[in-house]
């Protein structure tokens, strides 16, 4: 975990500390699970449409790929619009 993250709790005693990095790790996991969970789904069900072989055929192939990619570029972008946005209300306070 960034070390930045728990700048904020300078006053707190290191039990409350540990339990909040715990805390912070534990939301970081879930969100990182969730957004694994919604690529798979979204790309398997636009994708994926013949069950007659145990593997996928090309242009499912190149369909997930594709899907993959442009999700996890979106994710990046609104990340980084995010930390912009964040660091920009960090400033004018």
């Amino acid at each position: 975990m960034d070390k930045n993250m728990l700048a904020g709790l300078e006053g707190l005693p290191e039990e409350d500390k540990a339990r909040m990095s715990a805390m912070i790790d534990h939301l970081q996991l879930r969100d990182s699970l969730r957004m694994y969970n919604s690529l798979v789904e979204r790309c398997f069900n636009d994708c994926v449409d013949n069950f007659t072989r145990k593997t996928l055929q090309k242009q499912e192939e190149t369909c997930v790929v594709r899907c993959a990619e442009k999700f996890l570029k979106h994710s990046m972008r609104v990340g980084l619009r995010f930390a912009e946005l964040n660091s920009q209300a960090a400033t004018q306070d």
